[in-house]
């Protein structure tokens, strides 16, 4: 302190004290506008209002009007764990195509143990009955809860615990895999608590949100945050269009309600990515405004109805669009046409970019998938496609998704990677290639016997045992047939190679570009 005030000037000593000055009176300031004291030098300052002991704005009312409707799901099933942990936790089949993706999607977002975040620790192994514990919420006075498929699925029992305590017995209305939501109905011989649904579509980036559930089978749990991005695609099927939140969800959240602050119900937590199987601040949460719509369907007749065109699609790149000659990577890429469907019926073919839908602008593969997902079967649509350099409108009567088919698209997992000779080795697809790769007889094409890494064919991710069928929209039937096309491509000047590749009987398009020495 000494040393501080021999450094001190005068003029400095005679500041100091204006400062303090200036914040007091601005405080004082503050006390006359808020209480209407006006302070002079004639009259005594009155004392401020004591501040202390003023409610803050918590979440105390809010919760405590919302948790009655929140409740604990707990299941058991007899099943194996590969059942209960796999793929099929999500509706989707035991083996095929898409299984890899969804490992990959399993690996990325709740580490090796698969679904272990959404179920209690340490289960039990084999064939014995198996528990697992969820959330979910009440969103009807008669008793109907809403939750994930992948809580109840599976299940030989549900119990729903109310915030009471009151334990009761659920049926499973019904479940749709694709959303990943299910409806249950519970008897409590009186009106329950319940909640509604918000617009989420409102909700803005930053808002604050609270999760409540059911983390590690605790029972109510109340967690806070904000929006943290919408519109997330995070590899979980077909409908795939994720609220981020960071309010801390565990194991045993799913199902449950995320709130905006008036109470309204905007989200169903689903998923989490951490690469420990713990909070890490990133949850996903199903919207609002796709739940309800679901969720209402399964209330009333067990199932959800939806539209099916019946097409293989993908999205495009920049060397996509410059091979099919569009002027920027907009659209769906119709990448194979389902036999006998309403796609093949209107004439749409293989190559089609679709560009709109009864009017709406297609900008990427889930605009057209959730459009004709919310088409009502048996309607006609407008389907407008580029084809051949030109605009072309379609008529198209959609049908009706079964189970057991895909939506307007099995999308593809993601937009190809862009990239600079194609560097893959081709073979004759012989019928003892056929055999060993259990493709079809009638099948022709040339097989993909090694692919160079860093290459363009690599970087495109093209692979061994991959069959190209066309090249250049000419049909393959040696590989003879796709060196021609890339020299013919070459001398006109192309950047790219337009190739159609069949892979686990998947048919899609892939535009190499074409590296020059």
């Amino acid at each position: 302190m000494d040393e501080i005030r021999t450094a001190t000037t005068t003029t400095g000593r005679r500041r100091r004290p204006l400062r303090i000055a200036a914040i007091a009176m601005s405080s004082a300031a503050a006390v006359a506008l808020l209480t209407g004291i006006h302070t002079g030098t004639a009259t005594t300052p009155a004392p401020a209002a004591p501040v202390v002991g003023q409610p803050s704005p918590g979440y105390a009312d809010l919760i405590e009007r919302v948790m009655p409707a929140v409740v604990s799901v707990t299941v058991k099933r007899t099943a194996s764990p590969e059942t209960v942990t796999g793929w099929r936790e999500f509706g989707g089949p035991q083996g095929g195509p898409d299984r890899e993706m969804f490992e990959r999607f399993m690996e990325r977002f709740f580490g090796e143990d698969g679904m272990q975040p959404f179920q209690m620790p340490q289960m039990p192994r084999g064939n014995a009955p198996m528990a697992a514990a969820g959330t979910g919420f009440i969103f009807d006075a008669d008793g109907y809860v809403a939750t994930n498929n992948h809580v109840i699925a599976d299940a030989a029992e549900v119990t729903v615990t109310m915030h009471d305590g009151r334990e009761l017995p659920a049926k499973v209305v019904g479940f749709d895999a694709d959303t990943d939501l299910a409806v249950l109905k519970v008897d409590a011989g009186e009106e329950l608590p319940f909640v509604e649904f918000g617009d989420s579509d409102s909700v803005r980036v930053g808002d604050p949100v609270i999760a409540i559930g059911n983390p590690f089978g605790l029972g109510s749990t109340v967690t806070a945050g904000i929006v943290s991005a919408q519109n997330r695609v995070i590899g979980a099927g077909r409908f795939d269009d994720f609220m981020q939140i960071d309010a801390p969800i565990n194991h045993g959240n799913s199902g449950g309600p995320t709130f905006d602050l008036e109470g309204k119900v905007i989200g169903v937590n689903t998923a989490i990515q951490s690469p420990t199987g713990g909070n890490v601040g990133i949850g996903f949460a199903i919207p609002a405004n796709l739940a309800k719509e679901i969720v209402a369907d399964l209330q009333d007749d067990g199932h959800v109805e939806r539209g099916w065109l019946g097409v293989h699609i993908q999205g495009l790149d920049e060397d996509l669009a410059a091979g099919l000659d569009l002027d920027a990577p907009r659209g769906a890429l119709v990448a194979q046409v389902a036999p006998d469907s309403p796609a093949a019926a209107a004439g749409l073919e293989r190559g089609d970019v679709v560009l709109s839908y009864n009017g709406q602008a297609i900008e990427e593969v889930r605009d057209l998938t959730k459009l004709v997902a919310e088409t009502d079967p048996g309607t006609d649509a407008e389907v407008v496609v580029w084809r051949d350099g030109q605009e072309m409108a379609l008529n198209v009567e959609i049908g009706q998704m079964e189970v057991d088919q895909g939506v307007v698209a099995a999308a593809t997992d993601e937009a190809l990677d862009s990239a600079p000779k194609l560097g893959m080795a081709l073979a004759e697809l012989t019928p003892d290639a056929k055999r060993s790769m259990d493709l079809p007889d009638d099948l022709e094409g040339a097989v993909v016997t090694d692919v160079q890494p860093d290459s363009p064919a690599a970087e495109k991710g093209l692979q061994q045992g991959d069959v190209i069928i066309e090249a250049d929209h000419k049909k393959v039937t040696e590989p003879k047939a796709v060196s021609d096309a890339v020299r013919e491509a070459a001398e006109r000047g192309d950047e790219s190679i337009l190739l159609l590749v069949k892979r686990d009987g998947q048919d899609r398009f892939v535009a190499v570009r074409l590296e020059r020495a």
